[in-house]
């Protein structure tokens, strides 16, 4: 009972938070910055995978695999700059950007210099870039500085490279030069795709402090082989000879098994972020600081392989659910494994890093100023850019755990290459939403890979029907009938929504999402309800560039 009042707390609370967004504002400038114009114009001259779609096979040995030589040979052009610095490299189907988040922060609190490179990014490529104690994105001139000292290279490799390399491997070395260039104590890689093809694999056991496998999940499964098996040995390929492992999780048995596998053969002590002996779990949520936030304990306490142990309690994370928590015990892991080797890390740093961390478009909550924005006044507006179905999963457990009375409508878009039905299944047989309101989004800046709303209409369609869930799918026209249907034969204090039907609607425009998803959570007037935008960190970009046009 104490808990569903603290839940419940949080949904009234959120409507007064106050506007203290301004540093992650200066991040989601709607355009790139103007001096930066020739060296996106250039690296958007190559091959962009995000833009177009990873070729299957890409992450396997075939022929559209990717060519690990070639970054070799690209960084060798430039004097090696990975090998100037230590790193921890991160691997995952999901979390891998939490995590670096966390660890990056926990770092920084310590007092080291960090880079931080990660990917893709909402507004600005600059976001893929943190440098520094601060964690601030790279700065347009430090960025467009090194493009032009390093544009005669970068042509002349090109050309020996038949014009092969990629957008991801060009900006992968700059960040790498730059990390060197800083000198930087410590870096935090993200990987792209898999791990063992991928550009960030560059990194050698000399200068690997430790490796990171955060989940194994289906995403890209026909560019890593076809299988859950071969995705997990794709990810092991970020293991290196001695270099300590963290797993995050949980894994399926026989997924930990080929990953620990993989370690043994490497002589890799590897420590789980999942062990029996370890204890975390959310206390309550409250806000803290103007932010929503959830109280939870993290307790590790490993005693095999190497032993490591921290008590943390009441760590108030601002990145809600038990993802976001699954994220910051493996953040908390690593730290531990960093100390063993002799980094200077305390738990006063772990907590504050862990506590300070916030990332835009994952599980983010607007302010009451900007929803009114966006013309939904009143209403509590979640964004996150949740594209799996691991993640929808994980999405919509955060919100039945934060609002487990409210009503919902989902604004949802998604790139042609996920799991459509799967993401649509999480969601439906996880909560009821009053709407579901299917739009489209540039990916990438691009139309490419963008999925036609009337297609995922015909997803979420066949999700309902294997669920055997009644939905609307014909249009306002017919919600609206079906309204004054509930009207007639119901009293007017009964919640509508809890026994009718999901409304599914294409729109063509975020706008009209907006609009219409206004309409239907007021058509009542005590609480207005949530605002659930997701499918993308793409559509993300476009909400938050609406606020701050």
């Amino acid at each position: 009972m104490l808990r569903h009042s603290k839940m419940m707390l949080l949904s009234s609370l959120l409507r007064r938070i106050p506007r203290q967004m301004g540093s992650l504002r200066a991040m989601c400038s709607r355009q790139e910055d103007p001096e930066m114009k020739d060296l996106l114009d250039y690296i958007d001259s190559l091959k962009n995978y995000e833009k177009s779609g990873v070729p299957t096979g890409a992450g396997t040995d075939s022929d559209d695999g990717f060519d690990l030589r070639r970054m070799t040979r690209l960084m060798d052009h430039f004097g090696n700059p990975h090998s100037k610095f230590k790193a921890v490299h991160i691997a995952g189907t999901k979390g891998k950007g939490s995590t670096a988040a966390f660890i990056s922060n926990i770092l920084r609190t310590e007092g080291y210099s960090v880079g931080c490179y990660t990917s893709p990014h909402i507004q600005t490529i600059r976001e893929r870039i943190l440098l520094g104690r601060s964690g601030d994105p790279v700065s347009a001139k430090l960025l467009n500085g090194l493009f032009h000292r390093i544009k005669q290279d970068l042509d002349q490799a090109i050309k020996k490279e038949n014009g092969c390399i990629s957008h991801f491997e060009v900006f992968t070395a700059m960040a790498f030069i730059l990390f060197a260039e800083e000198n930087v104590d410590i870096a935090v890689i993200e990987a792209g795709l898999g791990g063992a093809r991928d550009a960030t694999n560059i990194i050698s056991s000399s200068g690997l402090a430790a490796a990171v496998i955060t989940t194994v999940g289906e995403e890209h499964l026909a560019a890593l082989g076809g299988s859950l098996e071969t995705i997990a040995m794709a990810k092991a390929g970020i293991i290196k000879q001695g270099c300590p492992l963290v797993l995050g999780g949980p894994f399926l048995p026989h997924i930990e098994r080929i990953i620990q596998d993989k370690a043994i053969t490497l002589d890799s002590p590897v420590v789980s972020a999942c062990d029996t002996g370890n204890r975390c779990h959310i206390k309550s949520f409250s806000i803290h600081n103007g932010r929503p936030c959830q109280i939870c304990d993290i307790e590790i306490q490993i005693m095999k392989n190497l032993k490591l142990s921290s008590k943390l309690l009441d760590v108030k994370l601002q990145m809600p659910g038990d993802h976001q928590l699954q994220n910051a015990a493996t953040a908390t892991c690593v730290a531990l494994c960093l100390r063993n080797l002799g980094w200077r890390i305390s738990d006063e740093s772990i907590r504050s890093g862990l506590e300070h961390t916030y990332l835009v478009g994952r599980s983010q909550f607007l302010t009451s100023e900007e929803a009114e924005v966006l013309g939904l006044a009143g209403i509590t507006v979640l964004l996150d850019g949740a594209h799996t179905k691991e993640s929808a999963k994980a999405l919509i457990n955060t919100i039945r755990m934060a609002f487990p009375k409210a009503r919902f409508a989902f604004v949802v878009a998604m790139a042609n290459d996920k799991d459509h039905v799967g993401f649509a299944r999480e969601v439906l047989s996880g909560v009821h939403a009053e709407t579901v309101l299917l739009t489209e989004a540039n990916i990438a800046g691009d139309v490419t890979r963008t999925t036609p709303a009337s297609s995922l209409r015909d997803s979420w369609i066949k999700a309902s029907e294997e669920l055997g869930i009644g939905i609307c799918h014909e249009g306002l026209e017919e919600y609206s009938e079906l309204l004054k249907e509930k009207e007639q034969s119901v009293s007017s204090e009964s919640n509508l929504g809890d026994d009718g039907k999901t409304m599914l609607v294409t729109e063509s425009s975020l706008k009209g999402c907006l609009r219409t998803a206004n309409k239907i959570l007021t058509r009542r007037g005590d609480e207005k309800g949530v605002v659930v935008i997701t499918g993308s960190l793409h559509i993300v970009s476009s909400v938050l560039a609406s606020i701050t046009g």
